[in-house]
């Protein structure tokens, strides 16, 4: 099934334009994608590693993220995402995103939570996500020296843990 998402222009004001996920976005156009950061209260990030059949194949990546689809919100489209990932449900209802980085093609929301999850309890996406579990800064960073973590600046994953300090925690 093709993955149909909307298109924002620069200022992040969504067009009537859309485009499927796969093909050339059009120019001077921009996307919306999300990440979750989960935390728990040891201040360990819960990671993923993603499939071997995926776009960086093997690597571990934060809790969760993927493109906002068609009608999404930043909000519906993280909880979607965390959902179909990990088996996770929160609900965004009243969670604003922590921060937005901006890329070449878009925007990008990341959520950074706190919940204590038990591995056990998650419902990992057999096509998109192999293994989780929880890490801490020096693991994340040793995973991210040793070319095993998505290619993230070590400096942004500093900030991440950094921000997790002041995010409240999230009842599931």
């Amino acid at each position: 099934m093709d993955e149909i998402m909307d298109l924002y222009d620069a200022n992040r004001q969504k067009t009537e334009k859309t485009y499927i996920r796969g093909t050339a976005q059009p120019k001077g156009f921009y996307r919306m994608v999300v990440h979750v950061c989960i935390f728990n209260s040891e201040g360990e990030l819960l990671i993923q590693q993603r499939t071997y059949n995926k776009k960086m194949p093997g690597l571990w990546d934060v809790t969760c993220g993927g493109a906002v689809s068609t009608c999404e919100s930043s909000a519906i489209g993280a909880q979607r995402e965390l959902f179909e990932e990990l088996g996770i449900k929160i609900d965004f209802t009243n969670i604003r995103p922590s921060l937005t980085a901006n890329f070449p093609l878009g925007f990008d929301d990341f959520y950074v939570l706190h919940a204590d999850i038990n591995l056990d309890d998650l419902i990992l996406q057999e096509e998109e996500v192999a293994d989780a579990r929880w890490e801490n800064l020096e693991g994340v960073l040793a995973l991210r020296r040793a070319n095993k973590f998505v290619n993230y600046k070590e400096s942004f994953l500093r900030f991440l843990f950094d921000l997790s300090l002041d995010n409240r925690y999230v009842e599931i």
